[in-house]
């Protein structure tokens, strides 16, 4: 049989699904690069930032729940469609008000991302959405493939901000209409997005549970138990990633080594092209080593050099080693969405991504307002790095411990694995 492409495995859904991924990607490195440098810009103190940055966290994790626990119920395109428009409302309340309180209202209720990573309910409901496209020995490697798309877009989003905002500032803007435009840009984004949505077809829905009668809880019912030790671990990683977002290691290297928003840009497109040619390995290492073994072992070495990255006592060394850390950082991502999808039910899907998807915003939560006047302080400024490099390895060792006998249905032997779906039958354009 010819070897199929990840783009031939896809339905037109599925291919939507990608786009998607790229265009909202894209808006999320367009703005990180420039969120914190923004909101500095307009006069607020690291303090006020971080708190924030912590409340758009909460925020997003709030409305998330209720968006991704309901999802399969109420229809996915339903619910993607709304979490476009409360991006683009989130952006252009950034870009005309300077008031701290209705900033924090727009982040709360609205979708902004700090980090450059996936905020919102859209990554849940599509990672059900794609997981019902492919059959289960392909899933891994089309999530791989959709994190390269989306670390490409982060990239491409991140480049675009540093030459847009170096452009206008060379023209005779100042550095605030600069980081204004860019968050204009950010909001229009959300608009493509919305349009891309309503191009689904119902065939993304969830399938109808054959016993309706079984109680659930948040959309959970068989794999309660798993998915909330899964949200336990996660949420720890992501209060340790919180500590180095995007956006305030953008603001460490500004201040550190006074780099300029268009070496800011080109650093962090190279950080997230390496990071998506890193989740696409993910896909044969975990074919030949299983799912729990390629996120562990993958992880622990990136953690280290994430600790080292502050220890570095030039600009260009401290790049190096971010990159290095970003060469092998992301091999754990799309092995743990396909090992979240493979260990629950196809009608639990939705509410298990998102479950532990909000676990995840909410441990990044708390974190940025203790990582940003860390940055700020004299002397502190490497702290957040070592903090969240111990605390991943301990997610990391965790995680190995309470899973690696919990294997999914493609790595157990033929007499246990239960009956595969087919995926549909593709649709024409």
């Amino acid at each position: 049989m010819a070897h199929r492409t990840p783009l031939s495995l896809l339905t037109r859904d599925g291919r939507l699904l990608f786009a998607t991924r790229i265009a909202r990607l894209f808006g999320y490195g367009f703005l990180s690069v420039v969120l914190v440098l923004y909101l500095v810009a307009i006069g607020f103190d690291a303090l006020q930032v971080g708190v924030l940055l912590t409340l758009t966290l909460i925020g997003d994790a709030a409305i998330s729940l209720w968006l991704t626990t309901h999802a399969d119920r109420i229809g996915r395109r339903r619910v993607l469609l709304v979490g476009a428009g409360l991006m683009v409302l989130a952006g252009i309340v950034f870009v005309v008000s300077r008031d701290l309180w209705v900033l924090v209202l727009a982040a709360t209720i609205g979708v902004i991302s700090p980090s450059g990573n996936e905020v919102g309910p859209f990554l849940a409901v599509e990672q059900a959405a794609l997981s019902q496209t492919v059959a289960d020995r392909q899933r891994t490697r089309v999530f791989a493939w959709y994190n390269l798309a989306g670390s490409f877009a982060t990239a491409g989003g991140a480049l675009a901000a540093g030459l847009l905002g170096g452009a206008l500032q060379a023209i005779g803007e100042s550095p605030l209409e600069s980081y204004r435009a860019i968050i204009v840009g950010y909001a229009i984004v959300g608009v493509l997005l919305a349009g891309l949505f309503a191009m689904l077809s119902p065939a993304i829905e969830a399938p109808i549970r054959a016993d309706a009668s079984i109680a659930t809880r948040l959309g959970l019912h068989r794999s309660q138990g798993v998915v909330a030790r899964l949200a336990a671990l996660f949420a720890l990683d992501a209060f340790a990633g919180g500590f180095v977002i995007q956006s305030i290691v953008s603001y460490w290297f500004a201040t550190r080594f006074g780099l300029s928003i268009g070496a800011l840009g080109a650093l962090f497109f190279a950080a997230n092209i390496l990071a998506g040619i890193s989740a696409l390995l993910a896909a044969p290492l975990a074919a030949r080593f299983g799912l729990i073994n390629t996120m562990v072992f993958t992880h622990l070495p990136s953690n280290v050099l994430l600790i080292l990255v502050p220890l570095m006592p030039t600009a260009p060394l401290a790049v190096a080693v971010l990159l290095a850390r970003f060469s092998i950082s992301q091999m754990d991502v799309p092995t743990r969405q396909s090992y979240t999808m493979a260990v629950v039910d196809p009608d639990e899907r939705s509410a298990a991504a998102g479950v532990t998807g909000i676990a995840r915003s909410v441990g990044a939560a708390v974190s940025p307002s203790i990582a940003t006047p860390l940055m700020a302080g004299v002397g502190l400024g490497g702290l957040p790095f070592v903090i969240a490099g111990s605390l991943k390895i301990a997610y990391d060792l965790l995680l190995y411990r309470g899973f690696r006998a919990h294997r999914p249905p493609e790595e157990r032997p033929p007499e246990e694995r239960p009956p595969e779906e087919a995926p549909p039958a593709k649709r024409s354009a």
